[in-house]
């Protein structure tokens, strides 16, 4: 497919264009991307060192910042650079990698989140069956199940990408190669791409909100039969993963339910700074 192109190469605009404003997005980006590595990397080798954090919700937490860790790095580190650098070119095959990356470490983590609810839904509402129906091994084939899930979804969405024909220009009004903003370069028809678009990846993201939301209005409302203080430690497990699931569907659902037209918030939505913030809640 990658034949029928003239394009080689693309420029990512960015942020900002204003040089003042590029050296402020510069520093902010690098403090919240390296406090969000640095911060998952602490998580991950807590959990894996510690004897007592060997339950399913800490082996889920392991993954979480791990993938995390990974979708950050898959869009954080191009975006520090571009901030100073004069033209901020990226190849072709550069940005399909990152379409692609994006993509599997975006899904992974929206399936680790459900497998986070579930842990708690067994937990909170069947703590008699929990020990059996969330054994180890259990844990270990949803991890499996969720990444094959995932590379599936990554597949479909490149498959879409390398599809469109681009004849130029070549500047992408965004921080990062998608397939939203690519959509708008393309010179062919992308109505049917972008409903293909908005059935799989904004599928993903509303339908996997709508079941996370259910789930936690399941535990707190099953929470009237537990003590006092079995209520006050769920609550607060809870309305964190609340809050992380809020603010990672919302970009989600904003970007990929709604058709590809240019929107100034579109930048604004900055995956790292949500990243960062789910981290500081989740922690």
């Amino acid at each position: 497919m990658q034949q029928k192109n003239n394009v080689t190469e693309f420029v990512l605009l960015g942020l900002t264009q204003d040089p003042l404003s590029q050296k402020i997005v510069f520093l902010i980006f690098l403090i919240f991307y390296m406090g969000t590595v640095v911060g998952n990397m602490l998580i991950i080798v807590t959990i894996k060192c510690s004897r007592t954090l060997g339950s399913p919700m800490y082996f889920f937490l392991f993954y979480l910042s791990f993938v995390d860790s990974c979708f950050s790095t898959s869009i954080a580190p191009r975006l520090i650079v571009d901030a100073l650098s004069a033209k901020k070119v990226i190849s072709y095959n550069e940005c399909m990698t990152q379409v692609f990356a994006l993509h599997l470490f975006g899904c992974m983590e929206i399936f680790v989140l459900i497998l986070m609810a579930v842990d708690r839904y067994v937990a909170i509402c069947k703590p008699l069956h929990y020990p059996r129906i969330m054994r180890r091994q259990v844990c270990h084939i949803l991890i499996v199940l969720a990444w094959i899930g995932s590379f599936v979804h990554s597949i479909s969405q490149i498959i879409l990408t390398l599809r469109l024909p681009f004849c130029g220009p070549n500047l992408i009004d965004h921080y990062c190669c998608d397939l939203q903003p690519l959509l708008k370069l393309a010179c062919m028809d992308t109505y049917m791409t972008n409903l293909l678009l908005v059935s799989n990846s904004g599928a993903i993201c509303s339908s996997s909100f709508v079941i996370l939301m259910i789930s936690y209005v399941v535990i707190l409302h099953s929470l009237r039969n537990h003590s006092a203080e079995g209520r006050k430690k769920a609550l607060s497990t809870c309305t964190s993963h609340i809050m992380v699931v809020v603010l990672s569907f919302g970009p989600c659902i904003f970007i990929y339910t709604r058709p590809p037209m240019t929107f100034t918030m579109d930048k604004m939505v900055n995956a790292e700074v949500k990243s960062a913030i789910r981290k500081l809640v989740a922690c």
